[in-house]
């Protein structure tokens, strides 16, 4: 592909692409084509989740690496950043001096990356989707349907936009709408995920009396924590030497949002009441897990150069600030300060150094191409309300939220895959049946504690 679609005589890039044959000995002739989340999210993993949930049951799945990501060449993977990342288990979440650490990451990263010549601001949202579409071409694949998560959906709505020609439905999977998607916007989200498994607690008997005011208990930790923070040393979830690591504020509020699974959704009243009586050894444990993580497997150079690009521009820390105060009255400033997931980005920003995209970028899909938009409930990354939100300029689309699930939302819902598999039959009309029964699992219930 051209890194650069408007000198394509320059320099070109290499994406590796996977087919996995379809499972039906009489497949359909129009494949499924997945796009990763992230931005930066290592694509050919996904394969197994994919298979599972059955996507290639009735069709070939085909797996492009984004531009930038793993198995792609040139790869944007930043070792500095990772590096960090394990470091900064054992560090305050929010505290300058970590900030001007994780500045000082991105910035060794983008200075190897420049020095390689790579030009940063052609890794974006519009020259990913003009990836799929030269793909689509290159195939020879007259027809074929679109299935994209997390950051994936604002890469399928805006390849829906720019590109749909040859596209016969959509599936988007825990909805990032490229109209609105920002740093403040990470804070409505986080608010409605977490607001989701406190009110499944409260409709659960022995979870509501087990574990009353919920909310209020997570107020009063992040403010007792980001006062006193706790320093412990833990053994992580996966195995390995003790870890030391630190619990602020800031932390406690970013493991309920980061939904990686060192904290199942169905523990968190649990975790949060042992929290309250002196025992944080699950939020320690889910925090140490970050301490190994895969060196060189994530493609931060694509995070930034996105999230820069397309999600920062147009807003200010204050914003943010103002969206969290928002979102969580009574919470520290100091923990509101910084959007989930991306803590000190507009630092980080001003070195990445990409032009503002938002003008091209920030915009609705208008589309009659039939769609079908999965959500979590317990979803804080990306809000389960943000889903028909998008479909209010997608006529024939189906909102289908998905009770008790969070981020990445069909390998976990068996119903979830039924509708998707309906779906790809029938696009116009697809079986949403089995949605009406579901209910959020039961809470973890432990015995009651005496404050230590």
């Amino acid at each position: 592909m051209p890194e650069n679609r408007a000198h394509r005589d320059g320099r070109t890039i290499r994406l590796t692409v996977a087919v996995v044959p379809a499972v039906s000995a009489a497949p359909a002739q129009d494949p499924v084509v997945f796009m990763e989340g992230g931005p930066g999210g290592e694509a050919i993993s996904a394969i197994p989740f994919l298979v599972g949930s059955g996507v290639n049951r009735d069709r070939d799945l085909i797996v492009m690496t984004q531009r930038g990501a793993l198995y792609s060449q040139p790869n944007l993977a930043c070792p500095e950043m990772d590096r960090f990342n394990a470091k900064a288990v054992g560090l305050r979440y929010d505290a300058p001096s970590t900030g001007r650490l994780l500045v000082r990451a991105a910035e060794e990263c983008r200075d190897r990356l420049t020095a390689d010549g790579v030009r940063l601001r052609n890794y974006n949202t519009t020259e990913n989707a003009a990836d799929f579409a030269d793909l689509r071409t290159a195939l020879g694949i007259r027809k074929w349907n679109v299935y994209g998560y997390s950051y994936g959906t604002d890469l399928a709505l805006t390849y829906l936009r720019r590109y749909p020609e040859g596209i016969r439905s959509v599936t988007i999977d825990s909805v990032v709408p490229p109209q609105i998607v920002s740093l403040p916007w990470a804070w409505d989200s986080a608010q409605e995920g977490i607001r989701a498994i406190f009110a499944a607690c409260e409709a659960q008997p022995a979870c509501k009396s087990r574990y009353p005011e919920l909310s209020r208990t997570l107020t009063e930790q992040v403010r007792r924590l980001e006062a006193n923070p706790l320093r412990l040393t833990v053994q992580p979830p996966g195995g390995g030497g003790p870890v030391k690591v630190v619990l602020d504020g800031g932390t406690l509020v970013n493991l309920l949002v980061s939904d990686g699974g060192a904290l199942p959704s169905v523990d968190v009243p649990a975790a949060l009441d042992e929290l309250a009586h002196g025992n944080p050894e699950r939020f320690a444990r889910a925090q140490a897990a970050g301490a190994t993580p895969a060196i060189g497997e994530f493609a931060h150079g694509l995070t930034h150069s996105v999230a820069c690009g397309e999600w920062a521009p147009g807003f200010t820390k204050a914003d943010v600030l103002e969206a969290g105060r928002r979102a969580f009255p009574g919470w520290p400033d100091t923990v509101l300060a910084h959007a989930p997931q991306l803590p000190f980005e507009y630092d980080l920003c001003r070195v990445w150094n990409v032009p503002d995209r938002t003008a091209i970028q920030r915009v609705a899909t208008f589309s009659t191409v039939p769609t079908l938009i999965i959500s979590g409930t317990f979803d804080a990354k990306t809000g389960a309300s943000w889903g028909p939100y998008t479909g209010r300029t997608l006529p024939r689309s189906t909102a289908v939220p998905i009770p008790g699930i969070g981020h990445f939302v069909v390998p976990q819902s068996p119903c979830a895959q039924r509708v998707l598999a309906s779906f790809l039959t029938r696009p116009s009309a697809p079986d949403t049946g089995c949605v009406a029964g579901l209910t959020p699992a039961s809470f973890t219930i432990t015995p009651k504690l005496e404050t230590r």
